[in-house]
């Protein structure tokens, strides 16, 4: 149950109640910042190596190289204030040709422009009044060989700077500390050869990394380069995949770009290059961002989604204050990095949430009487657009004003206007993380534990829940989703909610899913009780049905990989056998290798037949801090019921403040 200040627990319990409702659109999606861009230049520079930084007056500083056909000469540029009026085609040539890769970046006033030549020279210009002025080229040192595919520069908030270098299938790191400049170091990876990489600073040197594993398959991956904040200084993490394609299958990953935001509110974003090269061939950019509250080292990443332009080199990134931007050598894009809210609180006519055990609903009536919201998403209610974060609080008046439960909230999948009778309502159709994982897509195959024990159930539901932006946090967690390892697949085409279906029923773990997180639960018997109603909490009605499991014992058949032999265990629910005789479930599965694994198991099977077995009601006032899976107590002199325990297993609030409604109708199910 969420958290409720005294005041607000003590009102909703009060005879006499004045409920408040917040509503709020903002633009957000997942808890993170749409970026909505907006491209300020086209112009006819050829697309080739290229990259970006910002230092600290705002001005943005480009630069790119030419392709082979024009010597590879290297230009650079500074717009000062950009904006959409500003000119971002003139360029100045710094004297330099035969450029293999190119990288920016800025800390403060201090701008460096990196590049590699094609005679292994690595170079650097720099600038300490923010790309005003810059001082002679040097020598800082040569790569080990002439095929260098990627080049990133980031700078510490010290002022340390750190180059990384594609050689081949090597990565190199080379630091400038104190103003000196280090011995290059190699990275501790067998990969094969390399397309790209990026970087930015964030406690550690946060990297992205393009390019073949060993045995040919093109990866994306992610990478920290520790400097003590997370990751101990001058090690390696390991590789975590982000995206994967087969050899052969004529995709490339390459041209990798990392940006993280001031705000502490946002989170990491990326873009890079996918390429194909079969019949109707592409070079597309794909933009991701890491999933708010987990770390660049955790490796969890939305599903990455294309970008409206065709580039083979991608599309560099930077922010300064209020804007994030995007650049290639022909294009110049901006996108706001405020948050923008829009209050329809005051205008519901009508409100229906509806939460069960797979999905989450949130439908709005608002009075468009005098046309207020006939123009969603334009001008006044440009926020209000379909994609867009509705953020939904119920509270009530207390002596300490509007109080409220935040915390939930919903994607916005459809406005519908709806004229009858004289009255004009816009109508909000908005659904929760479960719909996200209902329209998820496995774009390609991956597995986990095919040759060694990795990740448990736990990690792999984590890893699919961060395809569609949510965190999974623990509130209750059983010894099987974390101590099973699974040979597990998802195949292209699999749906998300289905993936996560078949992973919960390996454990006796459920989820339920509020704003961008997803919550593990494991529902025992022996659960303390959260809320009582029937005493201080009305009940307004009540239907109380004691059913039966649909399977009283389980009989799991595994493999003892050790031994070379069958494993068969029963389990049974001895009191229900009682009550109905037997009612079995077979289940095979040779990923069981214990008896241990396989009696988890069988009990798992039969506490999911006990919880879905029984199915009452209740109306009650809304209890504003009501979660699925919470353990309540109902007392209902008239039913027999005196503090008997149930489990929340759904939840319907309705909210008419026209006439006065403002209840909630939980579905409850066994302990």
């Amino acid at each position: 149950m969420r958290q409720l200040t005294a005041t607000l627990e003590a009102a909703q319990k009060r005879s006499s109640r004045i409920p408040c409702v917040s509503v709020q659109a903002v633009n957000k999606a997942g808890g993170v910042i749409r970026l909505d861009w907006t491209r300020l230049y086209t112009g006819s520079e050829a697309d080739y190596f290229h990259g970006l930084a910002m230092p600290g007056d705002g001005s943005l500083v480009r630069v790119r190289v030419t392709p082979v056909s024009d010597s590879r000469k290297l230009y650079q540029q500074r717009v000062m204030n950009p904006g959409p009026g500003s000119d971002f085609s003139q360029w100045t040539y710094l004297n330099q040709y035969d450029v293999a890769a190119a990288a920016a970046a800025a800390s403060g006033a201090e701008v460096s422009i990196i590049w590699i030549k094609s005679n292994r020279e690595i170079r650097r210009i720099k600038s300490t009044d923010n790309g005003a002025n810059w001082g002679s080229p040097e020598l800082i040192d040569y790569t080990p060989s002439a095929s260098i595919y990627g080049v990133a520069a980031a700078y510490k908030s010290n002022g340390d700077l750190a180059i990384f270098f594609a050689d081949q299938s090597t990565l190199y790191v080379k630091k400038c500390i104190s103003g000196q400049w280090q011995t290059k170091t190699a990275w501790n990876k067998t990969t094969g050869v390399l397309s790209g990489v990026g970087a930015i600073y964030d406690s550690d040197w946060c990297l992205l990394v393009t390019g073949k594993d060993t045995t040919g398959n093109y990866k994306l991956w992610s990478l920290v380069y520790g400097d003590g904040g997370g990751t101990p200084a001058g090690t390696w993490s390991a590789l975590k995949e982000i995206a994967s394609a087969p050899s052969g299958g004529n995709f490339v990953y390459k041209q990798p770009f990392l940006d993280k935001t001031a705000t502490a509110a946002d989170v990491c974003h990326c873009i890079y290059v996918e390429e194909y090269t079969g019949s109707e061939a592409y070079s597309r950019p794909y933009r991701s961002h890491i999933v708010p509250g987990t770390a660049f080292s955790d490796g969890l990443w939305r599903e990455p989604a294309p970008f409206n332009l065709s580039s083979q080199y991608g599309l560099a990134m930077a922010h300064y204050e209020d804007y994030g931007w995007l650049a290639s050598p022909s294009g110049v894009w901006r996108a706001s990095l405020t948050v923008q809210t829009l209050d329809v609180s005051a205008d519901i006519v009508i409100l229906r949430q509806e939460l069960d055990k797979t999905k989450g609903n949130l439908v709005i009536e608002l009075n468009n009487d005098d046309g207020r919201y006939s123009s969603p998403g334009q001008d006044d209610l440009a926020v209000l657009k379909r994609g867009c974060q509705l953020e939904f609080s119920p509270g009530y008046i207390t002596p300490e004003g509007e109080e409220y439960s935040a915390g939930q909230h919903y994607c916005l999948e459809a406005c519908e206007h709806i004229s009858a009778r004289g009255k004009a309502v816009l109508a909000l159709q908005a659904q929760d993380g479960w719909n996200l994982l209902n329209c998820w897509r496995a774009r390609h195959q991956f597995r986990w534990n095919k040759n060694a024990d990795e990740s448990n159930v736990k990690d792999i539901i984590t890893a699919v829940l961060a395809r569609v932006g949510l965190n999974l946090m623990v509130i209750t967690q059983s010894a099987a989703v974390t101590g099973f390892y699974p040979d597990f697949t998802v195949n292209p085409e699999n749906r998300g909610d289905e993936v996560i279906s078949k992973l919960l029923s390996f454990v006796p773990d459920r989820i339920f899913i509020e704003g961008n997180i997803a919550y593990l639960v494991n529902p025992q018997d022996t659960d303390t009780t959260v809320y009582q109603y029937g005493t201080s909490h009305a009940v307004l009605e009540g239907r109380y049905l004691e059913g039966t499991p649909a399977h009283n014992r389980a009989q799991v058949e595994g493999w003892d990989t050790a031994g070379g032999a069958k494993i068969i265990k029963d389990s049974f629910s001895w009191s229900e056998i009682e009550y109905r005789d037997e009612r079995l479930i077979h289940i095979l599965d040779r990923n069981l290798n214990t008896v241990v694994e396989a009696e988890l198991r069988g009990l798992a099977l039969l506490r999911q037949a006990e919880l879905e077995a029984d199915e009452s009601l209740i109306q009650v006032p809304v209890n504003c801090g009501q979660q699925l899976y919470d353990v309540i107590e109902v007392t209902d002199a008239p039913a027999g019921l005196n503090a008997a325990k149930k489990r929340v297993t759904g939840l319907t609030l309705a909210y008419h403040p026209h006439r006065g409604e403002y209840v909630q109708r939980l579905k409850l199910g066994r302990i």
